[in-house]
């Protein structure tokens, strides 16, 4: 690993911000916003043209249910060094507005071609089996693609790519349920909305998480690969692995009947309970990942055996904020976060800069955040001391 820890100076290192990167991150924002809000308008008004207002908001109403389900999911899956809120809501807004509404066009597309070859039950059926993966598990990637890309500093391997992936897709799944509940309860008024909502915010509410997160998988091997072919095979294999799973679920669902049955009981019940194991193995592997990074800094003396054990423990943290919480109140407290999640990010700094990922500002990062470390210890130790 490169870079002198012995010779870092603690002490608060400021962010130099140009007025060039001052109007350059305004106008990104103001684009992504205009971009988002004009998605939104349009999604908006075909749904209330199609079903109607109050149909629509009865709807969303309940498509929140599986929200409550699918996000603290990945949230707590981020406990060890947390995204940036303004990125994951950036990632569900993806999902919901942009990757919705291009999947639409497409689909809809694909539609009214098969339907002059064929006839419209089968055009549809069609389209969900053999176009709708490849496009929507392609919308859906394409964030976490541009996250990898963009924001490489916050992009860390296979759990960001997870967690990413997960939130965008529960974004799309959010807006797709919102849709197929108006059109059952227009169909068929509240026993079919109820159906509808069993099945899909109940029973199945880790659908579209599961399917876009083996593409996170891939893009997160690829994030810290040396080499230049898994940067390129991994994130492939990922999309190729969750449209042959979205595609598996639709054919079940367009079969109907005992073929749904079946398959959810067979096939989906052990996929998802393999995901939440998978879920779980990849937080427990990060905190083993943050402990193994950290301990070249006790050599240097920035952290202790014992600091480095608490850090590499999601339990013990809870406990070390209940220690600091009780002998220095909520000012502790809060130092106490700072200096885990600092820790955090210099651990993966270290993995990015060990697996050659990082960029050439990884040393001033580095130096910064390890003045900010020791600047967060002397706070929570000096007001226990007072």
């Amino acid at each position: 690993m490169s870079g002198d820890l012995g010779t870092v100076t603690p002490g608060t290192l400021p962010v130099v911000r140009t007025s060039r990167s001052a109007i350059r991150s305004w106008v990104v924002v103001g684009v992504g916003g205009v971009g988002f809000l004009l998605a939104a308008l349009v999604v908006s008004a075909y749904l209330g043209a199609t079903f109607g207002v109050q149909t629509v908001l009865l709807s969303l109403v309940v498509a929140l249910v599986p929200l409550g389900i699918v996000i603290p999911t990945f949230l707590w899956l981020d406990r060890y060094e947390s995204e940036p809120t303004r990125y994951l809501v950036v990632a569900f807004l993806w999902g919901a507005l942009v990757a919705t509404l291009v999947a639409a066009v497409f689909n809809t597309g694909a539609i009214l071609v098969l339907q002059s070859a064929t006839d419209p039950d089968a055009a549809l059926s069609t389209t969900a089996v053999l176009v709708a993966p490849f496009v929507e598990e392609a919308l859906k990637g394409v964030l976490v693609l541009l996250v990898w890309w963009f924001l490489r500093r916050e992009f860390d391997g296979v759990t960001d790519g997870m967690v990413y992936a997960g939130v965008c897709a529960a974004g799309f799944a959010f807006t797709e349920n919102i849709q197929y509940l108006a059109q059952a309860y227009t169909e068929g008024g509240r026993e079919s909305l109820t159906a509808t909502f069993v099945m899909r915010c109940l029973l199945s509410p880790f659908a579209h998480p599961m399917f876009t997160v083996l593409t996170g998988v891939g893009v997160g091997v690829a994030a810290t690969s040396r080499t230049w072919l898994p940067r390129v095979v991994a994130p492939v294999a990922g999309y190729l692995l969750a449209v042959v799973a979205h595609g598996l679920w639709n054919l079940a669902a367009v079969s109907g009947g005992n073929g749904l049955v079946t398959v959810y009981l067979l096939v989906e019940v052990p996929v998802f309970l393999a995901f939440l194991g998978f879920v779980a193995w990849a937080r427990s592997r990060e905190g083993r990942l943050i402990g193994q990074f950290l301990r070249p800094y006790v050599d240097a003396g920035w952290l202790s055996r014992g600091e480095v054990s608490m850090l590499s423990s999601m339990a013990r943290r809870r406990e070390a904020r209940v220690w600091a919480r009780a002998n220095s109140g909520p000012r502790g407290l809060a130092a106490m976060r700072a200096f885990q999640d600092t820790a955090s990010e210099i651990a993966l700094l270290r993995r990015r800069m060990h697996h050659d990922a990082a960029d050439a500002a990884a040393l001033d990062e580095e130096r910064r955040l390890l003045a900010t470390l020791a600047a967060r210890r002397t706070e929570f130790v000096g007001m226990h001391v007072v």
